[in-house]
């Protein structure tokens, strides 16, 4: 379906042919409709599927529409993201598609100077998007209004109630009005994410797009390695193979820092993202890795949560996550706006039932290598993952690299 169809403003259309975009994906042909319309929506879409334009086009349609009479800036519609990445890049593409519209956009978040805000929010915004911790700060200290909100989104619930941001959330529905139109979206409908959304929404239609599904353009291989090769094997990957830009997840803050400074004494540009990192640390080492400068970012799961690269190629799962649902969250950075995609996981001997309860709610195996050339310093701690539809894996030839 093309995005005309939607009847949006000329504006938008726009701002929407600009960036290159023709036709809408599977979660924006079924969740525009229903917002325009007014109504409550439970969507579950996971990263790379379009649902952030999914809401924000409707929402900049439905605030143009009695524009006329609201223009003192007041926050009509309130969007809540669980972190500071992510809140700044949906701020990003609210800007990005009303561009040219007269509404004002303002994000919030912790990790940055509250003052500076402060300051940027006197100017008013029509949609604001914010981070629980930081909003209850300022809506405390009377410095945020959400009496005339009109519109809230709740993106990635299930993460924010990961992040333990259930109870902030009750907070802030106590300072909306009554009346108002609600969306949620989410990854996972558990049963926790339903009882939220029946305590939010009001007879919301429900859309859930290729859910616990990665695209079909990202290709999934394991390389099996002894956990105390995988650096080795990661730099020999990135460097014999000339990857130019990838992004690769770790478990813990220590483990990305210490992976990033391994890279580094390898001769690889790698910065580590992650919640102990200061804000300004985060925002210009993402920075750094979008435009290209940097060629390797290494992240947790939360912190990783709102990089939105449609071009980026490679993903490394350095670890598996302890969560099968988490992977998909983590392959599902590349193989995004129609682009191919190459999802890695380095996976040793203690990691195997990680892979089966992947490979269980992904409903298939994931082909297992042993890449060419790579010769490791033991041969004895690269071991094949036993699989009985599948006979061993070679082993790999032991020379002398120091490792």
């Amino acid at each position: 379906m093309s995005f005309k169809n939607f009847g949006l403003l000329q504006e938008i259309f726009q701002a929407i042919h600009e960036k290159g975009y023709i036709e809408a994906s599977p979660i924006q042909m079924e969740a525009i409709p229903v917002i325009l319309k007014g109504g409550d929506l439970l969507a579950g879409a996971q990263t790379g599927t379009g649902k952030t334009a999914s809401f924000t086009l409707p929402i900049l349609q439905l605030l143009m529409a009695n524009y006329e009479n609201k223009k003192n800036h007041l926050v009509r519609a309130l969007i809540l993201a669980p972190t500071r990445e992510l809140a700044a890049q949906i701020a990003d593409s609210v800007e990005t598609y009303g561009k040219y519209l007269p509404l004002k956009v303002q994000a919030i978040f912790g990790g940055v100077n509250i003052n500076a805000q402060i300051k940027k929010l006197r100017n008013g915004a029509d949609i604001l998007i914010a981070t629980p911790g930081r909003l209850l700060d300022l809506v405390s200290q009377k410095i945020i209004d959400l009496s005339h909100v009109e519109i809230l989104v709740l993106d990635e619930a299930d993460r924010m109630m990961d992040m333990g941001f259930i109870h902030d959330i009750r907070k802030i529905l106590a300072f909306l009005p009554k009346r108002r139109q609600n969306l949620l979206f989410s990854a996972t409908f558990s049963k926790e994410i339903k009882s939220l959304a029946y305590g939010i929404l009001k007879s919301p239609q429900t859309v859930e797009i290729a859910h616990n599904a990665p695209t079909q353009l990202v290709s999934q291989i394991v390389y099996p390695v002894d956990e105390k090769q995988k650096r080795a094997l990661l730099s020999f990957l990135i460097s014999s193979q000339d990857w130019k830009q990838v992004l690769v997840f770790t478990r813990t803050k220590h483990g990305a820092n210490r992976l990033s400074h391994q890279l580094n004494a390898d001769g690889i540009a790698a910065e580590a993202i992650h919640g102990n990192k200061s804000q300004s640390a985060r925002t210009r080492t993402l920075h750094d890795f979008k435009k290209g400068s940097l060629r390797v970012l290494v992240a947790t799961d939360i912190a990783a949560r709102g990089i939105d690269i449609d071009l980026l190629p490679y993903v490394v799962n350095f670890e598996l996550p302890n969560v099968p649902e988490d992977y998909v969250h983590r392959i599902g950075r590349t193989g995004r706006a129609g682009n191919e995609g190459k999802a890695c996981s380095l996976v040793c001997m203690n990691e195997r039932k990680l892979l089966a309860d992947i490979e269980r709610l992904l409903k298939r195996k994931i082909p297992q290598v042993i890449e060419p050339g790579y010769e490791p310093g033991n041969s004895s701690v690269v071991q094949p993952i036993q699989n009985e539809r599948r006979g061993p894996a070679r082993n790999l030839r032991n020379n002398n690299h120091n490792i």
